[in-house]
């Protein structure tokens, strides 16, 4: 069975936050392939389901970040799921907003959740989507920053990038990582700006 994890803090308050884009981005993936309404479990909201064949299961740690491993250790070590079948959709702030990287293991960087998850589970080689949200420009600004809604201007890209996700999220599971990442890209850019026609009219004077 392969685990997909989405990061964020748990509440309505928190729930149009950029540090919550994780939580979006499972919530689209359940959407996408019909998994059942998450069950409280495992100290987080939790939903099985099927994709591409393959057994799923979804988890949004209800923890808080910084003690999202627990969560996820709970799920991991009940199932024995190694963490190269794990995938962690998490909020990246050196990644420009509405663009994805993708890492296998590595440090957190200084990503709360990540960092909790290391701790918690055998070793930290687990796949990690970065969900870019850019970054305010003043690390003395990042906390607000992480912890504030997305504005207006944010939403567009995100109707575009959640439903990409879900979609191009097989590709994912079944370790296509660049493919997942070009079909995203291709799906979030925006469109090209129609040629004009010549002027029939003004091509006949000629």
């Amino acid at each position: 069975m392969f685990l997909i994890v989405g990061l964020g803090n748990p509440g309505a308050e928190y729930e149009r936050n950029r540090h919550n884009i994780g939580f979006m981005a499972i919530d689209a993936i359940a959407e996408k392939y019909g998994f059942p309404p998450f069950k409280n479990k495992y100290k987080g909201l939790y939903a099985e389901g099927m994709i591409a064949g393959e057994k799923v299961a979804l988890l949004k740690p209800q923890t808080y970040m910084n003690e999202s491993g627990r969560s996820v250790g709970e799920v991991a070590k009940f199932y024995k799921i190694p963490t190269s079948d794990m995938i962690a959709f998490h909020d990246e702030l050196d990644v420009a907003a509405g663009k994805l990287k993708i890492k296998i293991g590595g440090g957190a960087a200084g990503h709360n959740g990540l960092r909790s998850m290391d701790d918690w589970l055998d070793n930290p080689n687990y796949k990690r989507v970065r969900l870019g949200i850019g970054h305010p420009g003043d690390k003395d600004r990042v906390t607000g920053y992480v912890l504030g809604n997305f504005a207006k201007a944010d939403e567009e890209w995100l109707e575009k990038l959640l439903p990409a996700i879900a979609k191009e999220t097989p590709l994912l599971i079944k370790g296509n990582d660049a493919d997942f990442l070009t079909n995203v890209a291709r799906a979030t850019q925006p469109p090209k700006p129609k040629k004009e026609k010549p002027n029939e009219e003004l091509k006949a004077k000629e």
